[in-house]
């Protein structure tokens, strides 16, 4: 295990001010084995909204893990991404049905964009990003939500898609911008998406092993390179990364990670770029390690959870599918 230390009481993940002890079994109410954690929010509440791939699509719980309420039936095709505004509205990117919907915290369906089971021209092949032809408007298997200091809302428009959308607050389109590639500016599945308070747009450009930042305009400012990154998330003066790293199931894949670490982890920058902390383990079912990593949210305390897709990922029924880190420093 890297960065965590074992106490006499419990172990131990991060490291300095970033210091975390898993909670095991949290929201144990839910925990079936195949059950998937695609998104994750947190409203004003401090109340844990989880997308899960399941029958009931919305569980809501508190910050203990009791399930408060669910909802969502018959919404959704695939949930993907979840992200909830200073409002507490609710935004979820569904990637097999090719919307965003946008709902008020009781499951009242207020806004959508996109149209239903109609994706964009893209040449996309079974949401396969490396058939990508060209990038197109929205959407083709959109991935994430975030939403500016003007209520802009961006969208990241992965699978099926190389573009990053900004809508207005009521739903126009304002712009567009990314294309498939690897240059800066380009992207291989734009995956999670965040802004800061000063505008800045972090996408988790994953098949391009990097954290693109650029302003409200679309302009490209830097990149930082991360393992195969799912999604992003500020936190204070940082930024939290689910990184899914290099493995399927027990197998490596064929790209190779720049520092070495192929485990699926988590990580957290200043936002100057630097890695403040992360960890990981080779036994990704591990209580606080990863598997697959998809989606993460913080709490008004700094308390991070964690959610996972680990049967899509090639892994064992059994691994757990959300997990929550307390802060400790």
């Amino acid at each position: 295990m890297i960065n965590a230390t074992v106490g006499c009481r419990f172990m131990v993940f991060g490291h300095g001010k970033h210091a975390y002890e898993v909670v095991e079994g949290w929201g144990k109410h839910f925990y079936t084995p195949f059950v998937e954690v695609a998104g994750l929010g947190v409203d004003s509440n401090d109340q844990v909204f989880v997308f899960v791939r399941g029958i009931e699509p919305i569980l809501v719980f508190d910050s203990k893990g009791n399930l408060l309420k669910s909802w969502g039936r018959g919404y959704f095709s695939r949930p993907h991404g979840l992200y909830i505004g200073p409002d507490d509205t609710i935004y979820c990117s569904d990637d097999g049905d090719h919307t965003v919907r946008r709902f008020a915290s009781d499951g009242r369906l207020l806004m959508t964009l996109g149209n239903k089971n109609q994706p964009s021209d893209t040449g996309c092949v079974n949401k396969d990003y490396r058939t990508i032809r060209q990038a197109a408007g929205p959407f083709n298997s959109p991935t994430d939500i975030a939403r500016d200091n003007e209520d802009n809302i961006y969208v990241s428009d992965g699978y099926g898609n190389a573009r990053i959308h900004k809508f207005s607050k009521e739903g126009e389109l304002l712009l567009s911008w990314g294309e498939p590639g690897r240059r800066p500016g380009q992207f291989n599945l734009p995956h999670g998406i965040c802004i800061d308070k000063e505008g800045i747009v972090y996408v988790a450009d994953r098949e391009n092993s990097r954290i693109q930042l650029f302003d409200s305009e679309g302009k490209f400012l830097d990149q930082w390179d991360a393992n195969r990154p799912t999604d992003v998330l500020i936190g204070g003066n940082s930024l939290y990364v689910t990184e899914l790293g290099y493995k399927v199931g027990t197998r490596l894949i064929s790209t190779k990670p720049k520092d070495g670490i192929p485990a699926a982890r988590l990580s957290i920058f200043s936002l100057d770029g630097e890695v403040l902390a992360h960890w990981w383990s080779d036994d990704g079912c591990a209580p606080g390690s990863f598997f697959a990593p998809h989606a993460l949210c913080l709490d008004s305390k700094g308390n991070v959870y964690v959610g996972e897709v680990a049967i899509t990922s090639g892994g064992p029924a059994n691994c757990h599918t959300l997990q929550k880190f307390v802060k400790i420093c």
